[in-house]
Formats: C-alpha cells, structure tokens, sequence
C-alpha cells in the first residue's frame, strides 16, 4: 500500500501570480506562480515565475529528474525563470545522459492581441517582424540572446548544448474546435492528451484568458490520483470539463478590490481592471468551478495581490464545501489515494487555509 510519502503530491514552488515582486500579507516574500508535480521520484514544471528554479532546488529537486516543462499561456509571469532553467539547469545536467526534457506549451497566437478600446493612440508593437511567439519561439530566442554564454561553456567547458537538453513541443489543437484569438479563446471543446510517460499522462483544455491565447489548463492523471491546475483564466465551463472528479485541483484566485487600490493612472487602471475583470477568478467563483467539477480538494494559487487578506481568499468557501487550502510558497499537498482507502485529504494540508 501506499503511503502519504510516497503518494504523489504538487509542491506549490511559487504561489503570486502577476509581473512583480511580491509579498504575503506579512510582508514576507511570495515566489511568482510555479507547480511541481511529483510522481515516484519525477517531477514535472508547470509554469516557471519568478525564482522557479531557486525554489524547486530549495525543495529538493534534482534537474536529473525533471520529467517536462508544461507552460500554460505566455504571460511573463509564468515565464520568467525559463532562462534559468534553460542555462543553469542544462549545467546542471553536464554528467546526466538523457534525452531532451520536453518544454510544452501554447503555439504563437498569430496576429497581435486587439487595442484597447480605452486607447487614444496606436502604440509600436515589440518585435514587430515576430510579435507573439509561442513556447518554440520563445526557448530560440532565449538561446539566442544567451549565445555568448552557451557557446562559452559549450566550447571552453565542453558542456551539452542547452538546445540539446530541452525541445519546445508546441500544443496543436484539435481539429475543428473553433479557436479564435480574438473572438472565441475558449469555445466548449473536449480535454485532450499532449504528453504521456510511463507515470503520468497529461490532458489540455482553452481556457479564457482573453486577450492572451492560446491559454491553457493542464491535468495530471497518475495511477493513484490527478492534479488538475487551471492555469490563468476566467471561469469557464472548460475547466469544470478538464477537473471533472479530480483529486485536487489547484485554481487561480483574484482579489479584484484590493487590486484596483494599486493604480495611480487612471487610463492604466481602468484598461487594467477590464483585463481582469474578464480574465480571472474570484475565490467565491473558484469554489464554484471546484463544487461543479466534483473536486474533492480547492487550493487557490496566483494569487493577487498576494497580500491580499486571509479573509479574501476565505470567500471560497462560500461556495465550496470540501476541503480548501491556501497554500504558502513549498508547501507539499498529496493528491493520491491509497488502494484501499476512499480518499486522502491530510489535515496538515487543510489547515493552510485558516493560517493566512
């Protein structure tokens, strides 16, 4: 029989969601959004904020044992550290023969996101020959503006080319689903695989995190449980279809009040808070997607503003009953059962709740 050691579990690396430096409610430094779930001995990434790598060597994993990179949409936020993983890591691995770790995630978005209808005037796009790469895009152009260092250590230290050690596997969508980057980011659609190992097989879903699209939500499904992490996203009945009957699932939260009270310029505030508005969740409405899927435990991540008080993200439990944590940066919460035991929810792990 399993034990809660060895059951699989996520690590919630980094739990602030948005581009800045972020703090908890004490003042204490909150990791930006990253997730590893842990499967017998491998783990795998999904999304990579600010100081993933840091903190994934602060929870004890080893580069040798990362099994893949899932990236959810190409927000900076979940992005930022792939440069560290790419170039640290891939030192890292200099005595590690294996194959390349797969890096998954959205393709380009092909076209530019449309202008605000708050703009008075048309800004210049960056990149403009490229605008909106996907995950292939963006590990070249990494690796290309780090050139000077890998080719450095690739010729005066001998070690494995970065390109070598990871490979970009942009998602392919199914055929006919729908999918418009400015009109339809999420149209009702099956969940559908895009990796499979001997320990995991993972399944995606759009999500609607308009303007940014392709979004996705991810689900791990092991021998003993699933971790469903929703990704950046308004709610959607997609992700009520992806965590149908998982284990846990690990939901973004906003808190939208708190938010609006950080803007000093009103045309940056009011375009911003129209992002939001329509691009994330509350607690309350989390819970509701988590009551819906069938979810037999909520924990909230991304959280922003992460100094938000406890009683904000509380407001889940309004509308969820199960159990619900809100999990500090490298807390460890199972998500597997047992053979022969109807459910395994750690009181040490519901208890983050009520500690914020």
């Amino acid at each position: 029989m399993r034990t809660s050691q060895h059951l699989p579990h996520v690590i919630t690396l980094g739990t602030a969601g948005g581009p800045r430096w972020w703090t908890d409610h004490h003042g204490a430094p909150r990791a930006g959004i990253a997730t590893a779930v842990v499967v017998d001995g491998t783990w795998y990434l999904v999304d990579c904020g600010q100081g993933a790598g840091r903190q994934a060597a602060a929870a004890g994993l080893r580069m040798a044992d990362l099994g893949g990179v899932f990236i959810t949409h190409m927000h900076s936020d979940h992005t930022v550290d792939l440069p560290s993983l790419l170039l640290f890591g891939a030192f890292e691995l200099k005595n590690h023969r294996r194959g390349p770790i797969p890096v998954v995630g959205p393709g380009d978005r092909g076209r530019l996101p449309p202008l605000s209808p708050r703009a008075t005037s048309i800004p210049a796009p960056v990149a403009p020959h490229r605008p909106t790469p996907g995950v292939a895009g963006l590990v070249e152009g990494l690796l290309t503006a780090y050139a000077t260092d890998c080719n450095d250590r690739i010729f005066d230290s001998l070690a494995r080319s970065p390109a070598e050690q990871f490979a970009a596997r942009e998602i392919e969508l199914p055929a006919g689903t729908g999918f418009d980057p400015d009109t339809v980011v999420a149209p009702d659609m099956e969940p559908f695989e895009v990796f499979r190992d001997e320990l995991v097989t993972v399944t995606a879903i759009l999500v609607s995190h308009h303007p940014t699209a392709p979004a996705y939500a991810f689900r791990f499904d092991t021998e003993a449980g699933s971790v469903t992490i929703s990704g950046d996203t308004a709610p959607c009945d997609n992700t009520v279809r992806l965590a149908r009957g998982t284990d846990l699932l690990l939901h973004e939260a906003i808190n939208l009040d708190v938010l609006a009270r950080q803007y000093t310029d009103e045309q940056m505030l009011q375009a911003t808070m129209d992002h939001h508005r329509r691009a994330h969740t509350t607690p309350a409405e989390a819970g509701t997607i988590a009551a819906r899927a069938g979810a037999r435990h909520l924990a909230l991540h991304h959280l922003v503003p992460s100094w938000s008080p406890p009683e904000a993200w509380a407001e889940a439990r309004t509308t969820f009953e199960g159990p619900l944590s809100v999990p500090d940066d490298l807390e460890n919460i199972p998500f597997g059962r047992a053979p022969d035991t109807a459910s395994l929810n750690a009181p040490g792990v519901t208890a983050a709740a009520t500690a914020h």
